[in-house]
């Protein structure tokens, strides 16, 4: 599913009023229409007064037509116009009519003395502003936003929680709306999925308001949102007659002396993610660990007893998964340069590999085409360096991924793949999964589907789905609190299982 910027939206927009022959006023009908309807179907039963607050602007005038419909099915409204400009749009001043129309006349909220008090089982209904707020609102509208977050209301924010910006983060966090829920239009916005946030935003729901679906296909668009339909067609079907060489050979490079754990999540990731063949190349000290861990995989001894050092290899691996619980000491510096200037193998590099190359930046020239790095917060801070917020993060990473031409994994809530300058932002996963040995996990799926000869752009949006689609299968049985990150290993059979349901 496409997610549109601020002029994509504005321009699909006006496309939809041009093809099909409407006015600006029948499609904001359209789209109050549908946020009715939802309403309509998940308000309580006795549903106690409905405070509207609506803007002067576009999104007042949704908010307008919304209260229109609920007084036509006898609900108990509240209109309140917050007057924060004298300039009105004119669907604005359209809806206001045909409330007052109705002899319903809202109250307007001019300064402090005219704020409302809402109280706890109360609901509001937020079209103040809408998504072209690009400056913070004023200072007593600041207080009448505080004093709605404080009154513990349950706030239905339409299209965009008000105080949010489309294309930075607010300075001013107090300046923003919490939402319980947002209703938004047709296609979802970034911020619904960055750190910064998404949490003013509350439970999602996208709705269809009839926006033009050529312009919307045709569209390009920098940021894709990775739902169960878009990873279904990723999958690609096992013949008959395959053999464990034809899933490819992973090669797990980790471990160090009380980090072996890692190491062995990781190798059996890859062999549960369908690598045909695991090897974990791993110091002495984890030979019987792993060995007696995952019997499935083969092990390779580094010459070192508790961390890797340079060491022969006589295989050919398609890929290797290289950091995990590896350690920062010399010879593990050296190994991984011997590796990148050695071998013809596909790279997913993580956890201690992403602190080498960060304490050695000239071995990320040597890193091969479309290696896949996956940094979680803390580690992609020292591969990029401090960032201002959200938004200069993503550039910065942007920049980075296209310097070395790299795949860049940012690892959260929301996980975020960058490759080739776009954004593909993960819909699965859940709190649980913030557990030791988590990215460890994700590393050796994404290294068992390289193997299997996925492009490393498909094996990355379609591992990081499939990890978090095993760690929602986990929570169902184990609780976000109980979950570990075996339990995501274990549940990888029905996150695959989950693709075929899609298709049917």
């Amino acid at each position: 599913m496409k997610i549109f910027s601020k002029q994509n939206i504005y321009d699909a927009d006006k496309q939809t009023i041009k093809t099909q022959k409407i006015t600006s006023e029948v499609l904001m009908e359209r789209a109050a229409t549908q946020v009715f309807e939802w309403l309509k179907k998940n308000l309580p039963e006795n549903t106690p007064v409905i405070n509207i607050l609506c803007g002067v602007g576009n999104n007042g005038g949704d908010g307008l037509a919304i209260a229109r419909m609920l007084l036509n099915e006898n609900y108990k409204v509240e209109v309140y116009i917050v007057n924060f400009s004298e300039k009105r749009s004119d669907d604005f001043l359209h809806n206001l009519d045909k409330l007052k129309q109705k002899d319903v006349w809202p109250n307007f909220i001019n300064k402090d003395s005219d704020f409302p008090d809402f109280k706890a089982n109360q609901i509001i209904i937020d079209a103040i502003f809408g998504i072209g707020l690009n400056r913070p609102p004023e200072k007593w509208l600041r207080k009448f936003i505080q004093k709605i977050n404080q009154s513990k209301a349950y706030v239905v924010a339409i299209d965009i929680p008000s105080g949010l910006y489309l294309d930075a983060v607010p300075k001013e966090k107090d300046s923003i709306l919490i939402a319980n829920t947002t209703v938004s239009f047709q296609l979802p916005k970034l911020i619904f999925f960055l750190p910064e946030t998404a949490n003013y935003c509350g439970n999602l729901q996208i709705i269809p308001i009839g926006l033009d679906e050529k312009f919307i296909a045709e569209t390009p668009t920098e940021a894709i949102l990775i739902t169960p339909r878009e990873v279904a067609n990723l999958y690609r079907p096992r013949q008959k007659y395959a053999h464990k060489g034809t899933f490819g050979h992973c090669l797990v490079v980790g471990g160090s002396y009380g980090k072996m754990g890692s190491v062995c999540l990781s190798t059996k990731a890859a062999l549960r993610a369908g690598a045909g063949k695991v090897t974990a190349l791993i110091p002495k000290c984890g030979y019987e660990i792993l060995q007696s861990s995952v019997p499935e995989a083969m092990t390779i001894s580094s010459e070192s007893d508790k961390f890797l050092a340079p060491t022969k290899l006589d295989i050919e691996p398609n890929v290797i998964c290289f950091g995990i619980g590896a350690d920062t000491k010399k010879e593990t510096v050296a190994l991984l340069k011997n590796l990148l200037q050695t071998q013809k193998s596909k790279f997913v590099i993580d956890a201690d590999g992403l602190n080498i190359l960060a304490e050695n930046k000239e071995l990320l020239e040597l890193l091969p085409k479309d290696s896949i790095l996956t940094p979680h917060p803390g580690e992609l801070k020292r591969l990029i360096g401090e960032w201002e917020d959200d938004f200069d993060k993503l550039e910065k990473a942007k920049a980075f991924a296209e310097k070395y031409a790299i795949i860049l994994v940012i690892k959260g809530a929301n996980t975020i793949s960058i490759t080739n300058k776009k954004m593909y932002v993960n819909t699965s996963g859940n709190p649980g999964m913030a557990t030791a040995g988590s990215g460890d996990v994700l590393t050796g799926i994404i290294g068992g589907l390289l193997a299997q000869n996925y492009a490393p752009d498909i094996a990355t949006v379609f591992g990081v789905y499939l990890h978090g689609r095993a760690g929602d299968e986990a929570a169902k049985t184990n609780s976000f609190e109980a979950m570990i990150a075996g339990d995501i290993i274990a549940n990888l059979g029905k996150s695959f299982q989950s693709l075929f349901e899609n298709n049917q």
